[in-house]
C-alpha cells in the first residue's frame, strides 16, 4: 500500500516574490495551464487582497483550470479572506489558504501581539474562512521557529475550526533535515487531533536544503503535502524546487513509499515556459531541468552509458519531457497550423488581433531561421507586443554600427504612447550603445542591476533571449526580449523592463 503525495505548487504566488519576477494576468495564466497539464493537485493562483490586478489573475485562473485546485493565499483576517472566497467564486476546487506568524521573534517584533492573541485570530480567521469555504489551509509562518508546545496548541484549534491542511514553513531556510523532520514528528505527535488534517511542508533554501528538507519532513515528519516551485523560482535563494522533489520520490519510491500523480513529461516544458517569462535562467548544472543534467562528458562515464544507460543515468531524459520537439512550419506554413501549435503549448490568445500579430511575428521569425523550435514560440508569444496590453514604450527598428578600434554607434527607433521616436548614442559595444540610445530619450534614471543573454536553442542560429532587470526608486523589475539579432533582443529586453517600470503595479509582500 502507498499513499498519494500531494504537489501543491506555489510558483504564481511565492515564486513570482523574487526581485522582478512579477508576471502578468496572461503570462500567469499560460502558465497555470501549463501547470495543469503537469497535473499539479493545488496551484496557489496569488494573493487576492494584495491588490486589484492579483484579485483579477486569481479569479481568471480559477474560471479556468478545472483539473487543479485553485488557491488564494490571504492573512488571518476576515477582509482578506472574503476577498479570496470571491476571487475563487468559479473554481471547480477551491482553497483558501490564510496564515499568521508563531514564532517569537516575528509575533513580538513584526506582528507585535502577544501569543494568546496570535492564537485567538489563527482560531477565528480559519472558523470565518471555513464557512466561506470547506478546502481550508493554515500555515503557521516561522512555524520551525516556533515554541513547539504553543505552535501545537494552535494547530489543535485551527484544526477543529475547520482546518483540512496543516502548513508548517521553514520561512527562512534555517532547518536541517533530520531536525525539521523530527520537529514535525513531534508536533503532530502533540496535537491530539492531527489525523484530521492533511500536513504540508514548505520550506526555503537559504542553505541549499529547501529538498532535503521537505522529503524529511514527509519521511520523518510524516506530511503529505509539498509545496513548491517550477526552478525552485522564489525570494532570497528560492524555494524547494519541483521538479526535484517529484523526480526524486518517483526514483526512490522503494524508499518513500509514495506515488505523486504529476505527469512528468511535462516538466521541462513548465521549466522553459517559467524561465523565459520571468527571466530567471535556468543553470546549465540544475538538477533535472538544465541543459547539463543529462550530459556525460568523462570518457568512462560515456562508454558506460553507450553499453548500459543505467551505468550513469538513474532517470531517462524523455521522462521529464526532454526532447529535440520542434514543429516544422516556414514561412508557407498556414495559420491553423500555427494557431494548433500553440494550443498544444497551452497558449490561449483571446482575440484575433492576437492571433493575427503572433502569426505575423512568426512568418517574420521563419524567414529569418531555418528551425523553429517549440521555445522560439514561447518566446515569440510572451514577446509584450504580442498581447492586447497597451504598452508605454514599444521596439520598432534598430541600426547600429561597430567596428574593430572604432566607437560603436547606435541608432533606434522606439514608440512613445504609439509616437515614434528616435535615439542615438556611441557605446562600450552595440548593446551598450543601443541602450544608451534608448535612455537619450527616455531619461528614466533607472540602474542595471542585471543583464543576462541565454541561446534559446543550441545553435548559432538560434533566438538569442536578453534580461534586463532595472531598479529604480526601491522597484526591481524584468524585462525579457528574444530575437535572432542578440542587440535587438537587448533592446527589446530594456524597453520591456521600462514599461514595467512605468506600469505601478502595487504588490503586497506576504511570505507562508
Amino acid at each position: 500500500m502507498t499513499d498519494k503525495l500531494i504537489i501543491f505548487d506555489t510558483t504564481l504566488r511565492d515564486g513570482e516574490q523574487s526581485p522582478g519576477a512579477s508576471m502578468t494576468r496572461d503570462e500567469k495564466l499560460r502558465i497555470a495551464r501549463q501547470l495543469e497539464r503537469l497535473k499539479v493537485d493545488v496551484i496557489e493562483a496569488g494573493f487576492a487582497a494584495s491588490s486589484n490586478g492579483d484579485f483579477e489573475c486569481v479569479q481568471a485562473i480559477a474560471n479556468v483550470i478545472k483539473d487543479s485546485t485553485i488557491c488564494s493565499l490571504s492573512r488571518a483576517n476576515d477582509r482578506d479572506i472574503a476577498r479570496a472566497a470571491e476571487a475563487l467564486k468559479g473554481a471547480a476546487s477551491g482553497r483558501i489558504h490564510t496564515f499568521i506568524a508563531t514564532s517569537p521573534l516575528h509575533m513580538e517584533k513584526k506582528l507585535r501581539m502577544t501569543p494568546d492573541e496570535v492564537f485567538e485570530q489563527a482560531r477565528l480567521a480559519v472558523r470565518f474562512a471555513r464557512n466561506q469555504m470547506g478546502n481550508v489551509e493554515f500555515s503557521a509562518e516561522d512555524g520551525y521557529r516556533s515554541e513547539i508546545d504553543f505552535l501545537a496548541r494552535v494547530c489543535e484549534a485551527v484544526i477543529n475550526e475547520g482546518a483540512t491542511t496543516i502548513n508548517i514553513p521553514d520561512t527562512v531556510g534555517y532547518a536541517i533535515p533530520e531536525l525539521y523532520g523530527q520537529f514535525l514528528k513531534t508536533l503532530r505527535e502533540k496535537v491530539p487531533n492531527s489525523d484530521k488534517a492533511v500536513w504540508s511542508v514548505h520550506c526555503h533554501n537559504d542553505l541549499g536544503m529547501a529538498v532535503a528538507n521537505s522529503l524529511a519532513g514527509v519521511k520523518i515528519g510524516g506530511a503529505r503535502q509539498i509545496e513548491c516551485t517550477i526552478n525552485g523560482l522564489g525570494e532570497r535563494a528560492g524555494n524547494c524546487s519541483l521538479e526535484e522533489i517529484v523526480m526524486a520520490v518517483k526514483t526512490r519510491r522503494d524508499y518513500f513509499g509514495l506515488d505523486v500523480g504529476i505527469d512528468t513529461s511535462q516538466i521541462v516544458p513548465a521549466s522553459r515556459m517559467v524561465s523565459q517569462t520571468t527571466g530567471f535562467v535556468v543553470q546549465p548544472n540544475k538538477a533535472v531541468v538544465g541543459a547539463n543534467a543529462f550530459a556525460h562528458a568523462s570518457g568512462i562515464h560515456q562508454d558506460g552509458v553507450l553499453k548500459a544507460r543505467d551505468t550513469y543515468e538513474i532517470m531517462r531524459a524523455e521522462d521529464v519531457g526532454w526532447s529535440a520537439n520542434k514543429i516544422v512550419l516556414g514561412k508557407l506554413s498556414g495559420r491553423n497550423a500555427f494557431k494548433q501549435r500553440l494550443q498544444e503549448l497551452g497558449v490561449v490568445l483571446e482575440s484575433e488581433g492576437e492571433i493575427m500579430a503572433a502569426f505575423a511575428k512568426f512568418k517574420e521569425l521563419a524567414d529569418r531561421k531555418s528551425e523553429i523550435f517549440d521555445e522560439d514560440i514561447l518566446a515569440l508569444v510572451s514577446d509584450e507586443s504580442v498581447t492586447a496590453e497597451k504598452e508605454q514604450y514599444g521596439f520598432v527598428s534598430l541600426s547600429q554600427h561597430s567596428e574593430t578600434g572604432e566607437m560603436p554607434h547606435a541608432q533606434i527607433v522606439f514608440t512613445v504612447d504609439g509616437r515614434e521616436v528616435r535615439g542615438e548614442s556611441d557605446g562600450n559595444g552595440p548593446v551598450d550603445a543601443s541602450l544608451k540610445a534608448i535612455e537619450s530619450h527616455v531619461k528614466s534614471g533607472a540602474e542595471m542591476v542585471l543583464y543576462s543573454v541565454n541561446a534559446i536553442s543550441g545553435s548559432t542560429e538560434s533566438q538569442g533571449e536578453v534580461t534586463v532587470r532595472l531598479q529604480n526608486s526601491g522597484r526591481v523589475v524584468n524585462g525579457v526580449g528574444a530575437d535572432p539579432d542578440i542587440v535587438v533582443a537587448s533592446a527589446k529586453a530594456y524597453l520591456s523592463a521600462l514599461n514595467k517600470l512605468h506600469s505601478k503595479a502595487d504588490r503586497v509582500a506576504a511570505q507562508g
